[in-house]
């Protein structure tokens, strides 16, 4: 293996100069390494800027370009204000009949947490309407929601409901955190998927902004329906999930 593979030093930060090698390469090459090895885990945050510069011995551009590569790589998340932070492993994520998303996430040892960006009526637009079965333009509830692993960013998920039916459980998300807790509220005590459709696509600046993305990186987009015991279309959800983030599983 040659001297200037990072994975062959004792000290990855150490740069070898003059073999043709960039320094921002050779950074990211260092703190792969790092990765792979263990020394940095999942949800570690890396030094500041300074601080890596000063390992490094290299301007904050250079690192700064090499944290731009690790985070198109998947390999790291920049949040505002806090830092930048190894990805967690991808989250297994079944596909199912009765897919609840706190209990994937704690059943995979995990914090599930959300937030509710938005809450608003709206005319249903076709996409809307064509999945819960009603006119255009008619009367519907949209909660957008921000669900997250251990305080990562996992879905984006625009969340539809018919009006006058729902009603109110924007209050009860609120109350409750839970679209299913708030579905019991309102006297729906089970609910089942009715229908899945998975595509993919480049995030947009918003929703990368949003889910503490590189921009551009690639996003699963799942559509589905949600019927009641009666087999009444009850909520039409678009959510988007980063790729490098989850592992979607279709079952039966």
């Amino acid at each position: 293996m040659p001297a200037s593979d990072p994975a062959s030093r004792a000290d990855p930060s150490t740069l070898v100069r003059g073999e043709g090698v960039a320094a921002w390469r050779q950074i990211v090459d260092g703190l792969e390494a790092d990765i792979a090895a263990g020394r940095l885990g999942p949800g570690d945050r890396l030094p500041a800027e300074t601080q890596l510069a000063e390992r490094f011995g290299v301007n904050r551009h250079t690192v700064r370009r090499a944290l731009g590569v690790l985070a198109s790589h998947g390999l790291v998340r920049a949040t505002q204000g806090r830092g930048t932070f190894v990805e967690a492993r991808p989250l297994a994520y079944p596909i199912g009949p009765r897919t609840r998303f706190t209990e994937i996430v704690s059943g995979a040892g995990r914090q599930a947490g959300g937030a509710l960006l938005a809450a608003g009526e709206r005319p249903a637009d076709a996409w809307a309407a064509d999945r819960l079965g009603l006119a255009e333009g008619a009367p519907v509830l949209e909660l957008v929601t921000l669900r997250s692993a251990d305080g990562t960013p996992i879905a984006l998920a625009a969340n539809v409901f018919p009006l006058p039916r729902f009603a109110g459980l924007d209050a009860r998300y609120r109350e409750t955190g839970s679209i299913t807790r708030a579905f019991a509220a309102m006297g729906v005590a089970d609910y089942r998927r009715l229908s899945s459709a998975l595509t993919a696509r480049a995030a947009t600046p918003e929703e990368a902004a949003a889910l503490d993305l590189a921009q551009g990186r690639i996003l699963l987009v799942l559509d589905n329906v949600n019927v009641d015991a009666a087999g009444a279309r009850i909520q039409a959800t678009r959510a988007l999930f980063p790729a490098d983030r989850v592992e979607l599983k279709v079952e039966g």
